[in-house]
């Protein structure tokens, strides 16, 4: 039976540390460690199930019990993302997932915290000296069971109107190891599947799909109940893994397992990663200016 993971550096750790076709590289910066993925090969793509492209994972204290302001986080994230994106032009954030499931909130919480200026221009700017900030655009998609619309349809049709040079899409994923839930981001330039935190993949939101750059931002919040069995049990044994699935996801049902803390979690990651990402796009204005703008 498959572990489930929506993280690169969990894959590469499933099947082992020297894969041909990967690049890997880990550091450490303000205690956080930053491992660096890239996928170059379609061999090495195929076995670890993910597309090739840099993923960057970022390891923290956990946000849910060693929070401070995040001077010492921002920068690091921001700067991973600013790797990412074009250097100018109208960028567009789409917060996805559905703020009524508290683990799959962190794209639409993420998203209202994002400063948005692209109606900001001309005299109005001026006036009000916000001239100089990049053109940002803000969406949160909603979920295909209330609106009736695929998230990739509704964002390309939004990209077409707009022509932003790139999208930032903010979603929840998970892990396969409860350590991660909360105290790991994942960064990449791939793209990200809306509802994979919750086990609901929809259609990948890529270069290929939308015609723009597709930089993903992701948190996991959530731990697979059939893949965190197997790594309790550490066992290859097929029929074992089909009973131990059967009795985990009884009748069918898909169960998952999230921190009881996860509305904080929720609301503190959804800070951070806002945070990281005005900066990232608004570098010339410190922390005391991007908080009275968010707030």
């Amino acid at each position: 039976m498959e572990r489930r993971t929506d993280l690169a550096l969990e894959a590469r750790e499933l099947f082992g540390e020297d894969i041909k076709g990967v690049k890997f590289e880990e550091s450490e910066k303000e205690d956080i460690k930053v491992s660096r993925l890239k996928i170059t090969s379609d061999k090495a793509s195929a076995k670890l199930g993910k597309e090739k492209g840099t993923y960057v994972t970022l390891e923290m204290p956990p946000l849910s019990d060693n929070y401070k302001t995040p001077d010492e986080k921002l920068e690091v994230i921001a700067q991973e993302i600013k790797h990412l994106i074009p250097v100018n032009g109208l960028v567009m954030i789409a917060g996805l997932g559905n703020t009524e499931i508290t683990p799959d909130a962190l794209g639409p919480k993420s998203a209202s915290k994002i400063i948005a200026t692209r109606h900001i221009k001309g005299e109005v700017a001026k006036a009000t000296g916000l001239d100089k900030l990049r053109p940002v655009a803000v969406v949160a998609t909603g979920v295909t069971g209330k609106t009736g619309i695929e998230t990739g349809e509704y964002l390309y049709s939004l990209i077409k109107k707009i022509k932003p040079n790139a999208l930032i899409a903010i979603d929840a994923l998970a892990s396969r190891r409860l350590s991660r839930l909360g105290c790991t981001i994942q960064i990449s330039d791939t793209g990200i599947s809306p509802g994979a935190g919750v086990g609901n993949n929809r259609t990948k939101l890529s270069q290929e799909t939308l015609g723009i750059p597709v930089i993903g931002i992701g948190v996991p919040t959530v731990v697979d109940a059939s893949t965190l069995a197997l790594d309790l049990f550490d066992t290859e044994d097929v029929r074992f893994s089909e009973q131990l699935k059967s009795m985990v996801n009884p009748n069918g049902r898909q169960m998952v397992v999230t921190p009881k803390e996860i509305d904080l979690l929720i609301n503190r990651a959804s800070e951070l990663i806002a945070l990281a990402i005005n900066y990232a796009l608004h570098s010339d204005l410190n922390l005391s200016d991007l908080m009275s703008l968010m707030y």
